[in-house]
């Protein structure tokens, strides 16, 4: 970009070395004197209640600090034996009855691992099994068995306000979106199109699993080390469940092993707070990877769409989309409305009818996943969008360039939208594969073929990111930030954005990491919300800390502080950089020390109109978006039903790329992420009881699997309120890759797969109905 010496540049990322040299700091490294370990007992029943538990044995066992239920903690005044982001239902161990096959019972603090995990196997555990909903479809009719007899909103989130309590239902939340006459549009349709797509529950799978160290200090305040994507939530949660003051919690974060979603809120900090209270020393609980799968999953949904064509155009379209969010609610209902709204696409659509449920069943609580649900609802309507296409004979991309949304038209929910590339996106995606380009002749049992798809997420709206921006005199800077570095190359991001407002260099940034008693307040560290939001508040405050170094300048040459510029550690009058001060020379001129520093606070807030909760328009119901599309060609062998990836393109809208490289590893990384997810992930389920729950079990993508040739591409439509005109791009790639996929094997040998993952067993079973 022009006049910018920073920004734009792909610069390496700070934590490289680090991470290379295995020298960076995670919550499994800290030891304490003292400090002692968890283990769990979990429900073996995917609904029950618990009649009685014997833990005498447990607590003889010599090393043994604790063995604690939940009906004892309920009994403990002025502690909620409950929490959550959205409901207030899940508890710290069981109450009552156990919600899933995996469900904490019954923990256990001892000397070590092996003391504690003995004195479980010492605990006695009765249970009455109860009726249970293990599927998300027959949860929702009546006489389904109730997951909760009532609900707990948690009043945490303005657009959840309305949300009412003590409902006897498992559909935990309904979004309504209408918009038009969607009945007059079917019955004047020339043909209409319905289909129900699936996709599975799968795992994160980071490479650090969650681990948390809770202890009180000397002064009785309580420290809590987590691996948290939102360690300002934390503090919330812990606050109001404990009824502890802010001031006296503390939540620091070290450098996240990978989060995608699976470490956002409160999960072991609840338990490890109570266990560090009773016994008053420290404590840690690091999940097993076999309890990282009965902790938290992406969301199994379904989803039911039908379309109206009239003279060759979408002129309808109404879909039910039914989120499993398992035993508690976790995110689960902001996720059902914020994908919901986006599930008829990024199209000019008339007329739209969406309802979006989100379901209580006895299975694994599902939450946030990298793409917040969008991939879901994407899979669903742009396989079907494709579907269309082919059966009326109309090419693909025309067919979804020609509605596709431009700058400035509504969205279905009557939000205009923004920097908003979509077609930009299509375009470079059909370019990059050689779109239209007739395919050799095929023979033999392997074809090939090649799929587009397109799509669209919105960011989460409304969200606010507080920053600090200290200055010293020797023109380094130290950046107070809660965002959370775990991948994804934050920490750098942050460092350019300043270094470009402050005139300085990259490499004299430093970025502070999260410490609830240091760093301001950050929403979450998820969502694609980090670069613009937090980007927002350091450049605003950095430019508020220039604004300082300007006013000392102007004085001492006697210009107008607007003919000032910050470069190359020094501020000098535009266009003769030879007349300005050093940072050094402001800081003496104004202090007369070299000791001293200039900080400044910033807060970046978006927010968004009300959204009506019949209708679901809005104004503005989101602060920007994150358009991408993926094209993919792949060989399938009609014999085997093997599909192979040969060619992955990976589109994204970022908006100005604070750091291209970066952009580009994400687009890319997300997009091996859903290549997987698309091919081969899927937890499954038997009876509530999960049967692939480990790493030998559940597949997931290799080296071996990679495609033959994959590439990210970045478009930039810069965002006129963002950081130097940036969005984001962390889940951008994720969106649209398994409906490429689908639409690829459809081209390759004419069959459609509605159900994720696109194994050899679907390609073969959907051959076979062909013939």
């Amino acid at each position: 970009m022009a006049n910018l010496n920073v920004v734009g540049q792909s610069v390496y990322r700070k934590d490289g070395n680090p991470k290379v040299r295995g020298r960076a700091l995670h919550v499994g490294n800290i030891e304490m004197p003292g400090m002692l370990h968890v283990a769990v007992l979990r429900s073996p029943y995917a609904h029950a209640r618990i009649t009685r538990i014997d833990k005498a044995k447990g607590e003889a066992l010599p090393g043994v600090a604790v063995v604690l239920t939940g009906a004892e903690i309920a009994k403990m005044p002025g502690i909620d034996p409950h929490f959550g982001p959205a409901f207030r239902d899940q508890p710290i161990l069981c109450v009552e009855k156990a919600c899933y096959a995996g469900d904490p019972v019954v923990a256990v603090a001892a000397v070590d691992q092996r003391t504690a995990e003995d004195a479980l196997q010492l605990v006695e555990v009765d249970y009455e099994a109860l009726p249970a909903a293990h599927d998300v479809l027959d949860a929702v009719k009546p006489g389904s068995p109730l997951v909760h007899e009532q609900h707990r909103p948690a009043k945490a989130f303005a657009d959840l306000a309305h949300v009412k309590a003590g409902q006897a239902s498992n559909i935990c939340y309904q979004f309504k979106l209408r918009l038009g006459d969607v009945d007059k549009a079917f019955a004047e349709a020339d043909r209409v199109f319905e289909d129900t797509f699936s996709s599975p529950p799968a795992q994160h799978v980071p490479m650090e699993p969650h681990v948390t160290l809770a202890y009180f200090d000397e002064h009785e305040r309580l420290n809590i080390w987590t691996a948290s994507q939102s360690p300002s939530y934390v503090r919330t949660e812990i606050s109001a469940t404990f009824g502890i003051p802010m001031n006296r919690i503390r939540v620091r974060v070290p450098y996240l092993g990978g989060g995608y979603g699976a470490k956002l809120y409160a999960k072991l900090e609840p338990l490890c707070t109570i266990l560090a209270l009773i016994t008053k020393k420290p404590v840690r609980y690091a999940l097993t990877r076999e309890e990282e799968f009965l902790t938290i999953t992406k969301h199994k949904v379904v989803s039911k769409i039908k379309t109206a064509i009239k003279n060759g155009a979408i002129t309808a379209r109404k879909c039910e989309v039914f989120w499993d969010t398992g035993a508690y609610a976790e995110i689960g209902p902001r996720i059902g409305h914020k994908s919901g709204y986006t599930s008829a696409g990024p199209y000019k659509i008339p007329n739209v009818w969406i309802d979006s449920y989100c379901v209580y069943t006895n299975k694994v609580p599902a939450g946030a996943f990298r793409g917040f649900g969008v991939p879901q609802v994407i899979w669903a309507y742009d396989s079907q969008t494709d579907l269309i296409a082919r059966e009326l004979g109309v090419d693909p991309v025309e067919f979804r360039l020609k509605p596709a949304l431009d700058e400035g038209e509504s969205f279905a929910t009557g939000t205009a939208v923004r920097s908003f590339g979509i077609k930009q996106a299509i375009r470079e995606a059909a370019k990059a594969i050689d779109w239209g380009k007739p395919q050799s002749p095929q023979s033999g049992t392997k074809r090939r073929g090649k799929g587009i798809a397109a799509g669209v997420k919105a960011v989460l709206t409304p969200s606010i990111s507080g920053a600090i921006v200290i200055l010293n005199a020797d023109g380094s800077a130290s950046v107070l930030s809660s965002t959370v570095e775990m991948g994804q190359g934050s920490e750098a991001t942050m460092s350019q954005i300043v270094a470009e407002e402050l005139g300085i260099s990259f490499e004299q940034v430093h970025i502070v990491q999260p410490d609830t008693d240091v760093t301001p307040y950050d929403t979450i560290t998820a969502g694609s919300r980090s670069t613009y939001h937090m980007g927002n508040a350091v450049r605003m405050a950095a430019a508020k800390v220039k604004a300082q170094l300007c006013e000392v300048v102007a004085s001492k040459l006697e210009v107008a502080p607007d003919d000032l510029v910050a470069g190359k550690g020094r501020v000098y009058v535009r266009g003769l950089e030879e007349r300005g001060m050093s940072v050094g020379e402001i800081f003496l001129a104004k202090f007369g020390s070299m000791g001293t520093t200039l900080a400044a606070e910033a807060v970046c807030q978006p927010t968004a109109a009300h959204m009506d909760p019949e209708t679901g328009q809005s104004e503005k119901c989101t602060e920007y978006w994150f358009p991408s599309a993926t094209a993919a060609e792949v060989e399938v062998d009609t014999e085997t039903g093997q599909v192979k990836v040969l060619q992955l393109w990976s589109v994204g809208d970022t908006g100005t790329a604070i750091n291209p490289r970066h952009c580009e590893q994400q687009l890319q990384s997300a997009a091996i992420m859903h290549m997987g997810l698309s091919m081969f992930e899927e937890m499954i389920f038997d009876q509530g009881q999960l049967i692939n729950g480990s790493l030998l079990d559940y597949q997931f993508a290799s080296f071996k699997d990679m495609p033959e040739f994959i590439k990210p591409i970045v478009v930039q439509v810069p965002h006129e309120e963002g950081p130097f005109g940036a969005k984001g791009a962390g889940e951008t790639g994720a969106l649209t890759v398994a409906p490429a996929l689908a639409n690829a094997i459809h081209d390759a040998v004419g069959v459609r797969v509605r159900d994720l993952p696109l194994t050899p067993e679907r390609v073969l079973r959907a051959l076979a109905e062909k013939k």
